[in-house]
């Protein structure tokens, strides 16, 4: 029965585009004959060229090298290298790393990039739209949002236009720009699917855009513009359990990147917000003992001395609901909500006291963490500058110390140290802050190793 049915309908329907194509043919505006129709009953055919004509000179392609140190305890021996005829030996490989950017300033070469696109990167080269291929200086990273800003050598440049993402809604219209798979550029087209997007693992700070354009590697770092060309959103992620395209990308908010980028251009680092909490997530237990109807929100466990949530009453046991009436789920959802607003900005909490709804008011605060000088530590670090990691953005729950800063020609730098390194270990002994970073290097004068984490990927780092 099912056969039946199909071949009368393939039959109608191949009647239907045969006397479609021979009715364009003949139609006298169509030109030439074999060419599809520029118009319908005299109204132009909708396409996203003329955009895309403007778009696209913005938009380039960012090819990284790293050069990692390749440790090898017998070939670092003279005598073995000299036994197996390789006196020579490498000491190094170099990586590299393919992804997007956006020209945000054409006056003066400013582009807009994620930062695993560049983290480490030792060379970083831009090729635009018309073929030229220019050498890119760091201008800053942020690897707890993945924003990062080079700069190019400002000649004829095309930048794009920043949209308040704020305004976006589901269902609006987007496309993606950028290099997948290092193909060269490439569009694909989508909606809107989802806003306000967070709780991805291996991410810091997240309030990214959903959306079913495709999005592949490569395209990091590229453009998510609305149809006006408009930039909304800088391709960051995707989630496949495949390592392509299912439908599901994300992309960080322009207002969110134009903030970090902002204080990037203006001091090369970023100063997240912080009320000055600390919150756990509330278990079946805990919330029996509270008293509380559900386990959703974040229980506050410590309040720092002198900060905004101290000046507003809030205490150990308030368990916080919402943010700016955005609902908190978790302490994840607390401490998300933390690092995307920027510093200064008021704050509304709605909070359970006692079983007792209230709302406070109070401003954020720029995150006070402790920080040292490499020097101090271990001379093999001198010339980098170190801090706790921001424990609000912890990648896959990890604590460490940040590399901030290298300086060129230091012995950190000539160790291989990178800025926007996670020191998660020493010897293969987990470093959670600086008191235990400066402990185990203590322990070990002669031989170092450092567990790094470097973008989204993790590194043993020797220092000597």
């Amino acid at each position: 029965m099912s056969i039946r049915l199909r071949i009368p309908l393939f039959g109608a329907v191949f009647v239907a585009v045969a006397a479609f194509a021979l009715w364009t043919c003949l139609r006298p505006e169509t030109g030439t004959a074999g060419t599809l129709p520029v118009a319908v009953d005299g109204q132009p055919l909708p396409s996203l060229a003329p955009m895309l004509a403007k778009v696209t000179p913005a938009v380039v392609n960012i090819n990284s090298k790293t050069r990692v140190r390749v440790r090898n305890p017998l070939m670092e021996d003279p005598f073995f290298r000299q036994f197996f005829g390789m006196p020579n030996m490498p000491r190094e490989r170099i990586e590299q790393s393919l992804g997007s950017g956006v020209i945000i300033d054409a006056a003066k070469g400013y582009v807009l990039t994620n930062n695993h696109v560049i983290a480490g990167a030792d060379d970083i080269a831009v090729t635009l739209h018309d073929g030229r291929t220019l050498k890119a200086q760091v201008v800053g990273t942020d690897p707890d949002t993945d924003i990062a800003v080079i700069r190019i050598p400002a000649e004829n440049l095309s930048a794009l236009t920043l949209a308040d993402s704020s305004q976006l809604r589901v269902g609006d219209s987007v496309v993606a720009l950028g290099d997948p798979f290092g193909l060269g550029q490439t569009v694909t087209s989508g909606i809107v699917s989802a806003l306000n997007r967070s709780g991805l693992r291996g991410l810091g700070y997240q309030n990214f855009i959903q959306t079913d354009a495709s999005i592949n590697p490569g395209n990091s770092g590229g453009a998510l513009v609305n149809l006006r060309g408009e930039l909304v959103g800088i391709n960051s992620a995707i989630y496949s359990p495949s390592g392509g395209n299912v439908g599901i990308g994300f992309a960080i908010p322009a207002n969110l990147a134009s903030q970090v980028m902002r204080q990037l251009i203006a001091t090369g680092t970023v100063a997240h917000g912080s009320l000055g909490l600390a919150a756990q997530d509330i278990t079946p237990d805990i919330a029996a003992a509270l008293g509380l109807n559900s386990g959703a929100g974040a229980l506050i466990t410590r309040v720092r001395g002198g900060s905004p949530a101290a000046a507003a009453g809030i205490a150990p046991g308030d368990v916080v609901t919402a943010v700016d009436g955005k609902p908190v789920r978790s302490a994840a959802d607390l401490a998300n909500a933390q690092g995307i607003l920027p510093v200064g900005a008021n704050v509304n909490l709605d909070l359970l006291r006692d079983g007792k709804a209230l709302q406070v008011k109070t401003r954020m605060d720029a995150d006070k963490r402790a920080n040292a000088d490499g020097a101090s530590l271990d001379a093999r670090l001198r010339g980098a500058q170190l801090s706790e990691a921001d424990p609000n953005a912890r990648r896959d729950g990890l604590a460490g110390v940040r590399v901030d800063r290298v300086a060129g020609g230091s012995r950190a730098q000539d160790n291989g140290m990178k800025p926007g390194d996670l020191i998660v270990g020493v010897n293969q002994v987990d470093v959670s802050n600086l008191n235990d970073l400066r402990e185990l290097l203590a322990r070990s004068p002669r031989q170092v190793l450092l567990s790094v984490v470097r973008g989204r990927d993790a590194l043993f780092v020797p220092l000597r």
